[in-house]
């Protein structure tokens, strides 16, 4: 039988890119998605894709959508936390509103999500969490949002967290620290990567893809892919 994958935000972007190199490497996929049109990229047979309303704000949609993972699939081995959102925050910009919304989407959702499917992953022997964090998770590089940077650093501490709360059971975490991805979340950014020096979806995808096919003794807690030559990472 095959292994079930949930990605969040599935449909565009990096999401998109991961459901393909999951497909391809025989996964089965559910995607939580605020657009289900979105599902309609993807030419598989039904039997292997699972298209679930998600909304990141909604609390009782990470059980919602993993009931139905299970009542659809029977098992879960995988959660890839894609869905983030970016909002310019620093001592000048930004308000109150667009630190609550990085919150409530980059850290409270894949959260909700984890607990929610943690039971799963430990039932599997070999589950997985990969939470999509960013070079800015591990250090804060000038001009960009310390409002964004604060939630990719929290998010880099939950996988820590994951890896200690379930490691007995099999269960391994990874945070994916790229940088610059070529995706509508940065194309409109002032001073950000120039588009031939970023990287590209399918790249950061095929990581995903690798990290799933390791071993429980070949765990990676950190996976970072600069774009750019940095002291600090």
């Amino acid at each position: 039988m095959a292994k079930v994958a949930m990605v969040s935000g599935g449909g565009r972007g990096l999401g998109q890119a991961i459901v393909n190199a999951l497909l391809l490497d025989g996964w089965s996929v559910s995607m939580g998605l605020r657009d289900l049109s979105q599902a309609d990229r993807f030419d598989v047979p039904s039997d292997r894709l699972l298209a679930t309303p998600f909304d990141a704000n909604d609390p009782a949609m990470a059980s919602a959508w993993t009931d139905a993972t299970l009542e659809k699939f029977g098992r879960i081995d995988a959660l890839i936390n894609n869905a983030g959102i970016l909002r310019m925050v620093d001592f000048e910009h930004g308000d109150e509103s667009d630190l609550d919304d990085l919150w409530a989407i980059n850290v409270k959702a894949p959260f909700r999500l984890i607990r929610a499917v943690l039971p799963h992953l430990r039932a599997s022997g070999s589950g997985r969490v990969i939470n999509i964090a960013s070079t800015d998770a591990k250090r804060f590089r000038s001009g960009t949002s310390i409002g964004y940077a604060m939630s990719k650093h929290a998010l880099l501490a939950m996988t820590q967290a994951v890896r200690h709360a379930a490691w007995d059971d099999g269960v391994r975490a990874t945070a994916m620290c790229p940088g610059a991805i070529d995706t509508d979340l940065i194309a409109d950014l002032p001073g950000v990567t120039p588009k031939s020096d970023r990287l590209t979806p399918e790249t950061v995808a095929s990581m995903v893809a690798f990290v799933l096919t390791l071993p429980n003794q070949a765990s990676v807690p950190e996976l970072i892919s600069n774009t750019r030559l940095e002291t600090l990472i």
